[in-house]
């Protein structure tokens, strides 16, 4: 094995409240029953940073955080005096390199004027806001809390505050949604102009309403059609798909994002926050945190308990498919350079199977870069399996 390279530092952050929870939605979220311990919270975040900083040596070889991602849950429930206290105080513990994108996700039913703008004022550069479908039917079938205005409002209120980019949330395939109903969506959210659009299918997932109960989508013939016909508008608006479901004007790509398909390091604080660290001395260690908002606040409130529920070592034989299964959601060719740096093992580890992969037409090879093909985006999981369990 190589030395390890450290690459990219990003920081997620976890809100885990919603005002009701969706009938679609597996991310570790739940409904309020009583005011947001906001205060206490936010504390308990500094806390657990302040853990993982110890825990991890982070202090001793200091690195920069390239970007913020405050997610949930619905973010946008805390206040922007509490996003400010959040942000300086992460800042007091890790430096901020110059120019660093901040996102923070919003739900337009919980947006105004003024909180916009707070938000901003905090430190917030980038809004990602939970569209998700501008038809009020659909609206209410995903449960959200929400209506077409809002969404509206929400989207050029980011332009009005001059906020350095954001991102609306759009999904299709949704329950009894025709081809036509899923690209007036899509023209919809185009109309409004956002540098940034996330545009994914609707998946129904364990342990969530929509699988005990599912609804009926529209078949295969109907889901492709949607993606090729949406894939030309996206590109004829000016567009650029830059990974699976994501689409931005030219220079305002998601850098967080990127950073984890790169295969970047990130910690996670919050309730069931999960983290990637790597080490000079070859060690990546990947780390989720306790679940719930309880047993999380408890472990604040106590402070024998750790906010850490889970820790594991990446073993060598897994950094291949790792590595992978986040770089080919990339558009963009990737540098065998950075196999070298981020897994640290050398390309005897991955060579019997590339020239597969080559000789199959499922990548594309230079001297200094890999690129998956056309054949390969459509065979994306083969190709990934293929690299599971290497030197075995």
């Amino acid at each position: 094995m190589t030395q390890l390279v450290p690459p990219a530092l990003s920081l997620y952050v976890h809100i885990p409240w919603c005002v009701q929870k969706c009938p679609y939605c597996d991310f570790n979220s739940h409904a309020l029953k009583t005011d947001i311990p906001e205060q206490e919270y936010i504390q308990a975040l500094l806390e657990d940073l302040d853990t993982d900083i110890d825990k991890y040596a982070l202090a001793a070889a200091p690195r920069s955080l390239h970007s913020i991602f405050i997610g949930g849950g619905t973010p946008s429930l805390i206040s922007p005096q509490g996003i400010q206290s959040l942000l300086e105080g992460i800042q007091q513990r890790i430096p901020f390199k110059p120019g660093i994108e901040i996102t923070m996700e919003a739900n337009p039913g919980t947006i105004e004027a003024e909180r916009f703008a707070g938000y901003q004022r905090a430190g917030v550069t980038r809004i990602s806001i939970g569209v998700q479908s501008f038809e009020q039917d659909k609206l209410e079938r995903l449960g959200r809390i929400h209506g077409q205005q809002e969404a509206v409002n929400a989207a050029n209120l980011a332009h009005t505050i001059g906020l350095n980019s954001f991102n609306l949330d759009l999904m299709h395939g949704l329950p009894d949604q025709s081809v036509e109903q899923a690209l007036a969506d899509l023209d919809k959210a185009i109309e409004l102009a956002p540098p940034h659009l996330s545009w994914y299918q609707l998946t129904i997932e364990p342990n969530t309403m929509f699988y005990y109960k599912t609804p009926t989508l529209p078949d295969d013939d109907d889901l492709w059609d949607i993606f090729e016909l949406g894939h030309e508008r996206l590109k004829k608006a000016g567009y650029v798909q830059y990974e699976i479901s994501g689409y931005s004007k030219p220079g305002y790509q998601c850098q967080h994002n990127l950073n984890y398909w790169r295969f970047g390091d990130y910690l996670g604080i919050g309730c069931g926050a999960a983290g990637k660290i790597s080490f000079a001395d070859g060690r990546i260690v990947r780390t989720t945190k306790i679940k719930h908002p309880r047993g999380y606040l408890s472990a604040y409130k106590n402070l024998t308990k750790p906010y850490l529920s889970d820790e594991q070592l990446v073993a060598d034989t897994d950094r291949p498919f790792e590595f992978f299964m986040n770089r080919f959601r990339l558009m963009e060719a990737c540098p065998k350079q950075d196999f070298l740096d981020t897994t640290g093992l050398g390309f005897d580890a991955i060579e019997e199977t590339i020239n597969w992969a080559i000789e199959i037409d499922y990548l594309s090879e230079t001297d200094t870069h890999w690129q998956i093909t056309e054949k390969g985006k459509l065979f994306l999981n083969d190709l990934l399996e293929a690299f599971m369990g290497e030197d075995e």
